[in-house]
């Protein structure tokens, strides 16, 4: 009660904090979480997910900024994999089935999920060569008469 009470009448001592011992980080800032490629691959990983979701970790990729979300370190042999030439790293990245694969200097391996683009787009990693491919839906004759009786 005494506290509030001088707070409450502008009495109340101010301490300013020691900046020694502070964790705090403060917010992120996008520019900041640029992914360095000449590091382990547990490091990487650390780094993709220690800014998942908000700033994003990202790279250059095709001259374009791309943000990596939902990496896991990946303990496997080499997959087949189409190759994506990543900026700053001394090895490209495979582009698989699960997802893409990027290589630390140590030359173990990390899983990255989704990727978004610039535009804010967002898509499966797996998918990135196919991302602007568009299929056309096609319906069977008996999906055609349904479509027409549902209109």
């Amino acid at each position: 009660v005494e506290a509030v009470h001088l707070i409450a009448d502008g009495k109340a001592p101010r301490i300013p904090q020691p900046k020694e011992g502070a964790t705090y980080e403060g917010i992120q800032k996008k520019e900041n979480a640029e992914i360095s490629w000449d590091q382990p691959a547990a490091s990487l990983h650390n780094w993709i997910r220690g800014h998942d979701k908000v700033p994003g970790a990202w790279t250059t990729i095709d001259g374009q900024v791309v943000t990596f979300y939902g990496s896991s370190l990946f303990d496997a042999s080499v997959p087949a994999g189409q190759e994506l030439a990543i900026k700053g790293a001394s090895r490209p990245g495979l582009v698989t089935k699960n997802g893409l694969v990027v290589f630390g200097n140590d030359g173990k391996m990390v899983l990255v999920r989704n990727l978004q683009f610039e535009d804010g787009k967002m898509i499966p990693a797996s998918k990135y060569f196919s991302a602007d491919e568009t299929t056309a839906l096609e319906l069977t004759e008996e999906e055609k008469k349904m479509a027409e009786d549902i209109r």
